[in-house]
């Protein structure tokens, strides 16, 4: 199905179809993650806080990646392609590349230079410090690659291949399972690199999906070719990227500012609680993969309808989209709520660190169809390309996080419950807000 006979097919069908791929490629995301996280397990709780105290920044580099900046790249592609104009999508295809590999230098300098700061501020010292930087060092010294394989999923689903963006991920996912069980543990002739292996795994992964799209792309075999000569640069290319990339980075980095905020005041209550926490929030990070397997189908759809002029049946796939994704989500964190034990018992054995999780959990998992809600409809903004009010509905989730937390450290004594309640809260706040944003005439 080409990108223009998305105009009339049916809605419900063609979001499963375009969905699918993704959904599952982004299952086995998930499922990397989780054994990431048991591996590093397996090396003691301080390993186990010092990935809690990097996850948010890799988590960072994917929203950025995939969802920001690769949002935008995808939504101006499908825009392009509903317009009929494949030779724009191609510009926008190499200008793309350029931005990724732009960002990727950019963020490799800022964590290489300043990581021990960056992560002491999060509260990390001594022996989960010096793990949290092994991690880190090696992640953003291959960052490009990690950049290059999510700019390109972004223009493959653009163009309409989502079974191919999601196998590219899926190999990736498998490459990692694979490389962080030879380099963490150390398993058959390999040596045990602890967190290094981690870091090592995952630049391995991102470069195999790299390898895969670059070989579509280049072939032309897409309807979109990436074209590395021939292709004049243009600084108003690179501006209408760039300008709503950049606002749409600030929802991710209001959320990682959110997470950022409450590490802190965790970390402040040991390792075990700042290990169980950072497992427990670890599932909430993992359901952006999951919401993005539907968004970025909305992404390529709302773009395409936007680009065609039909405003009205884009708003109306938008919403569709929405709603499967808040079920989604929320029937994860209504089982993860009933029976926490299940994500929290998987890393580790000691009891301190598995009961901050399950409270974790219990707290916040029944609002996770919230989250789901908000974010797809954050994602169907970037097709739209109307992003000014869906980013201030994160940034007003980060108000109320900040000011809340604040007064309750002045005024109250902070516990892990009322943080996991004031989390839980903010999640509710941002899907209200984000539904109100699209129904009262955000993207108009």
């Amino acid at each position: 199905m080409n990108n223009q006979s998305l105009l009339t097919a049916p809605i419900v069908p063609t979001i499963a179809r375009m969905a699918a791929p993704n959904v599952i490629a982004m299952f086995i995301m998930l499922a990397t993650s989780v054994m990431e996280a048991w591996y590093v397990g397996q090396l003691g709780t301080r390993s186990l806080a010092g990935l809690a105290l990097t996850f948010p920044m890799f988590m960072l580099m994917g929203m950025l990646s995939a969802g920001a900046i690769g949002g935008a790249v995808a939504g101006a592609v499908a825009q392009a392609l509903g317009a009929g104009d494949r030779e724009r999508a191609e510009a926008i295809t190499l200008h793309a590349v350029l931005i990724g590999l732009g960002f990727a230098v950019f963020f490799s300098l800022i964590f290489t230079l300043f990581g021990t700061e960056i992560y002491s501020a999060l509260g990390g010292e001594g022996e989960t410090l010096a793990q949290a930087l092994a991690y880190s060092n090696i992640f953003f010294a291959g960052s490009n690659l990690f950049w290059m394989v999510n700019m390109l999923s972004s223009i493959v689903r653009a163009c309409g291949h989502m079974r191919l963006a999601g196998m590219a991920m899926a190999v990736s996912s498998f490459v990692q399972i694979g490389a962080g069980a030879a380099f963490i543990l150390g398993l058959g002739p390999f040596p045990q690199l602890g967190m290094m292996g981690a870091g090592i795994a995952v630049v391995l992964a991102a470069a195999v999906g790299t390898a895969i799209l670059l070989f579509y792309l280049l072939s032309g075999r897409l309807g979109v070719k990436l074209h590395l000569r021939g292709v004049p640069l243009s600084r108003h290319q690179f501006g209408d990227l760039l300008r709503p990339g950049l606002l749409a980075s600030v929802g991710p980095v209001s959320s990682i500012a959110t997470v950022a905020v409450v590490t802190d005041f965790v970390a402040r209550q040991g390792d075990a609680a700042l290990a169980g926490y950072g497992i427990g929030t670890r599932m909430e990070f993992l359901l952006i993969p999951v919401i993005f397997g539907i968004g970025a189908a909305l992404i390529t759809l709302v773009g395409v309808h936007f680009g065609a002029g039909e405003i009205d049946r884009g708003h109306e796939v938008a919403w569709v989209g929405a709603f499967g994704a808040a079920l989604i989500t929320g029937v994860i964190g209504a089982v993860l709520a009933g029976f926490p034990g299940l994500w929290a018992h998987l890393f580790t054995d000691v009891e301190a660190v598995r009961e901050a999780c399950r409270t974790y959990l219990r707290i916040v998992g029944p609002f996770y169809g919230f989250f789901g809600l908000g974010l797809a409809l954050f994602f169907a903004s970037q097709g739209a390309r109307r992003l000014f009010w869906p980013v201030a509905a994160g940034v007003l989730r980060l108000m109320i996080i900040v000011v809340l937390g604040g007064a309750m450290m002045l005024f109250w004594e902070v516990t892990m419950e009322r943080l996991f309640w004031l989390i839980a809260f903010g999640l509710a706040v941002y899907g209200t807000a984000m539904a109100a944003v699209v129904k009262f005439g955000g993207w108009r």
